[in-house]
């Protein structure tokens, strides 16, 4: 069968996938750039949630969290747990009176005999049972103990206790183990034998794996496995299975007053009189509590309600609220899309419903997403940015900025006198003495054979000779020193500052590709800055900035450079630190006359290699003023006064201008 598919023209009305890598990148940049680290971003915006193409809300992981908090207060401030007990109590009640039923009309029926024999023998025993159903204790553990060795007069109340004491182990059982299947229903004695042997077992294989020993897990699951519905794959799954359902029961008993606990206990004692099957069971619990002391074994749930939670409903309650705590737990857990593909989505939705299961699952397919568009990779566990991924943001920070300019085409800057290097234009000429010697072999033999005809050897004329034309172009070379400074980070400077740095980087790699473009950020010390680094840098956690330690650095990187040279520095203070003979940064505020002094040093050692300093300053200060005057005088440089808001057009715009300038020299 063929697979038949229709196309159309777009019209904006179609809907389109859920998720677009470039979308997610764009929508993570800005908490990218501010603290430079990709699989924080991924995080902060799974926590946030964003929205999907067709303009959906995609929730993030906080929000969830706070509805799984909001669902178990719903459960918590619902049930009451002495409705344990009233249940099981009512039930006893209507057991006794039909006992007491049977036992009058056990004695009718002796009287309307007309045996005497009988009716005395009766009526002494129904004294008897009498007696002993009067004192039964008040408390429901005592009585289900006495009931239990009561020599029932009427066969239906026997029947209907028998079924409510298999009715109950069942339902205990349950509660301690809600992992185990349903094959426990029936609750015959060989099927009660069969899960001592389970329990025996697993106990045996804790011990072993104790000592140092490897358990046959899978002879294990050959033989017990219809207990476990959850199919584990290791021990430890089956173990922290166990161990999360035993812990949830011991917070449901934590969660009771110590009257009610009492009772339980007792009660437990008395339905598994089993002594081989309690000590199991207890010696199970004592062990997975060495084995996960971190199960939450002393914790338990504040029950405000006033719905009685029947013993048959503590199972299912416990359910729920694991599934809620084990999701909660992944969620809060969670540092990066990976795990989240592990949740189980229906669980999700019976918990939070279709919304939630579906923003989940884009959740999880952040990374893969933006993976298979190129945009990140994962490297020794962490996610990167790849150099498309470098270039987008570059890209996507030009067009915020210097959107106006790009409209121009402001770009390619041919001029026609001789600069560095030179480029071919496809254009042709005759050659003329002083031109260089660029020549093109075909146009030359073509003139040569038209001239003369057909023939050979050929003989070429001066002007035979044809050359191409070239475009010749100049070169520049920048470092842009970008202040990271904690200012940078507390005035709210930092992000735009950085933004520019990008937007440079991606103007000068497209439109300036011979021309070189170093990077430098300064903070108590300098560091030189790899543009495929870029993303990362993030600002200092120390006071200082140290302009002479990054002057230094940026004429290092220009002294192996040619063509134009120059310095684009973006602050918001004067120099406050400088690097010691020992190779220490010193700081001091307001500045010591020696840091001042070093700097300008720097600034001097820059203009004699004829190196142009820029600054674009980002505060207004007298200090700043001062020394930026005095750096201008000694350097011939330019100054600008700006604002985050404004940096990108004054920094992009100046660039720009200075290549049309050389242009125009051309």
């Amino acid at each position: 069968m063929s697979t038949r598919a229709r196309y159309s023209r777009w019209d904006g009305t179609q809907v389109g996938f859920d998720l677009d890598a470039d979308a997610l990148l764009e929508e993570m940049t800005d908490d990218l750039l501010y603290h430079g680290d990709l699989n924080a971003a991924l995080r902060r915006m799974m926590q946030q949630g964003f929205q999907d193409r067709q303009g959906r809300d995609v929730q993030g992981m906080r929000e969830m969290l706070e509805r799984l908090r909001e669902r178990r207060r719903e459960q918590l401030d619902r049930y009451d747990l002495g409705g344990v007990y009233e249940d099981i109590a009512n039930r006893l009640d209507e057991i006794v009176a039909e006992e007491r039923a049977g036992i009058d009309r056990r004695v009718d029926e002796a009287q309307q005999s007309g045996d005497k024999r009988r009716e005395e023998l009766l009526d002494e025993l129904a004294q008897q049972r009498r007696e002993q159903l009067e004192q039964l204790p008040p408390d429901l553990a005592g009585r289900v103990s006495d009931l239990q060795q009561y020599d029932w007069m009427d066969d239906n109340a026997r029947q209907h206790f028998e079924e409510l004491m298999e009715e109950l182990k069942k339902q205990l059982l349950d509660s301690m183990f809600n992992q185990l299947n349903q094959g426990m229903s029936q609750m015959s004695p060989e099927q009660l034998q069969r899960m001592k042997d389970m329990l025996g077992e697993l106990n045996h294989m804790l011990e072993q794996r104790e000592a140092g020993e490897e358990p046959d897990f899978a002879g294990f699951m050959d033989r017990y496995g219809d207990f476990f519905p959850d199919n584990p794959q290791t021990l430890d799954e089956l173990l922290e299975q166990m161990a999360r359902s035993m812990a949830q029961m011991q917070q449901l008993l934590n969660s009771m007053t110590p009257e009610q606990r009492a009772q339980l206990q007792e009660m437990a004692n008395a339905l598994l009189e089993d002594m081989d099957l309690r000590w199991q069971v207890d010696q199970l619990g004592q062990n997975l509590r060495n084995a996960f002391p971190q199960a939450g074994w002393g914790q338990g749930m504040r029950f405000r309600g006033d719905e009685p939670l029947p013993l048959d409903g503590m199972s299912g309650l416990l359910d729920q609220l694991g599934d809620i705590d084990a999701l909660e737990n992944l969620l809060r857990n969670a540092t990066s899309p990976g795990p989240l593909a592990e949740v189980d989505l229906d669980k999700v939705r019976e918990l939070l419903g279709d919304d939630a299961a579906r923003s989940l699952r884009q959740l999880a397919n952040l990374a893969k997403e933006l993976e298979e568009a190129g945009l990140i990779e994962q490297r020794e566990g962490r996610m990167e940015l790849t150099p498309k991924g470098i270039r987008r943001i570059g890209q996507r920070a030009l067009g915020d900025l210097f959107r106006r300019l790009l409209q121009d085409r402001a770009g390619r800057h041919e001029i026609e006198r001789a600069g560095f290097g030179h480029e071919r234009s496809d254009e042709h000429k005759q050659y003329e003495y002083g031109d260089p010697f660029h020549l093109d072999v075909g146009r030359t033999l073509k003139n040569a054979i038209t001239r003369q005809g057909a023939g050979t050897p050929v003989h070429m004329l001066p002007d035979d000779f044809e050359i191409e034309r070239t475009e010749q172009l100049s070169r520049s070379a920048t470092v842009l020193m970008l202040d990271v400074s904690l200012s940078m980070e507390m005035r709210g400077r930092f992000l735009a500052a950085k933004k520019v740095a990008m937007a440079l980087h991606a103007l000068i790699s497209s439109q300036f590709p011979r021309d070189y473009l170093g990077m430098v950020s300064f903070g108590r010390v300098a560091r030189e800055v790899k543009p495929e680094r870029l993303p990362e840098a993030t600002w200092d956690f120390e006071w200082g900035t140290n302009m002479q330690h990054a002057l230094l650095l940026a004429r290092q990187l220009l002294a192996r450079q040619t063509g134009r040279k120059q310095i684009v520095m973006i602050t918001d203070g004067e120099p406050t630190a400088h690097i010691l003979e020992n190779g220490e940064p010193f700081f001091d505020y307001p500045p010591d006359p020696r840091t001042i002094e070093m700097t300008l040093r720097e600034v001097q050692r820059c203009t004699k290699d004829g190196i142009r300093i820029n600054t674009f300053m980002l505060e207004d200060n007298f200090y700043l003023r001062e020394f930026v005057e005095r750096m201008m005088k000694m350097n011939r440089g330019r100054a600008f006064y700006t604002t985050p808001e404004t940096l990108g057009d004054y920094v992009l715009v100046d660039f720009l201008d200075q290549k049309r300038s050389e242009r125009r020299a051309g």
